[in-house]
């Protein structure tokens, strides 16, 4: 547990010193998202029969609560291995890297917390639209969970900033816009949509309009954030022992 609560501390300064830069950087994309296609766009428009703000909302925090929580635990271990070579030093260290990869990803997981948190407060401060539930927030917490172990992953396997650029560019920002965080899936074609489904971000955005949704669905979105998570920490560990 001490490596644990050592690896969490050095995050946590990490975050303190970056405190202003980092919340005005969590809060542009998602503002400028608002405006645009909430109040811009969507005024006046209606989905499965709320307002288009009351739908956009949910999944501009699954959106940026994904993209935080990635880019921070990859971009912290593809730099601290290529550039900075620190990630050796955890390597021969006695640290356990079970706990290493657990301090990261929960790490990277604060970090999209925090993110949901500011999108939160900004959008309550301005509509009552947002409905949270306690379901609301486990599945926004696993949200974060699964895409920081992702992060660590993909910042495991990629040797390159340029190939990190890439995966953003091919994966993180198409499920970004196809997963239902602007409108519904059942708008994409049919071959396609299938594909969408298996997708996290598509599991977060449904599940967190809840609306009409079933138990059984709501059981079967977490169930499968579940897996993934349980299933990225575990190749992430393996990964890990095969470098240490």
């Amino acid at each position: 547990m001490n490596g644990l609560y050592g690896i969490l501390w050095q995050e946590f300064i990490v975050f303190k010193r970056k405190f202003w830069a980092t919340t005005i950087g969590f809060l542009v994309s998602p503002i400028l998202y608002l405006v645009a296609f909430g109040w811009g766009l969507g005024s006046g428009m209606e989905i499965n029969g709320v307002s288009y703000m009351a739908y956009i909302i949910p999944g501009i925090i699954a959106m940026n609560t994904m993209m935080t929580s990635f880019n921070n635990t990859a971009n912290s271990i593809n730099i601290s291995r290529i550039f900075y070579k620190t990630f050796e030093y955890y390597v021969i260290s006695p640290i356990n890297m079970t706990v290493y990869a657990l301090g990261k990803i929960i790490a990277g997981a604060c970090y999209g917390i925090y993110s949901g948190l500011l999108i939160t407060v900004i959008v309550s401060i301005f509509t009552s639209d947002l409905i949270i539930t306690p379901y609301f927030i486990f599945i926004a917490l696993l949200n974060c969970f699964v895409f920081s172990a992702l992060g660590f992953l993909i910042g495991l396997l990629i040797n390159s900033h340029a190939d990190m650029s890439k995966f953003m560019s091919f994966v993180i920002t198409p499920m970004s816009f196809l997963c239902g965080t602007f409108f519904p899936i059942d708008k994409m074609p049919e071959i396609l949509r299938w594909f969408i489904y298996l997708l996290p971000l598509t599991h977060t955005n449904i599940a967190l309009r809840t609306t009409g949704e079933t138990p059984e669905s709501m059981m079967l979105h977490a169930a499968v954030l579940m897996l993934y998570l349980i299933v990225i920490f575990i190749v992430s560990i393996r990964l890990c022992k095969n470098v240490e």
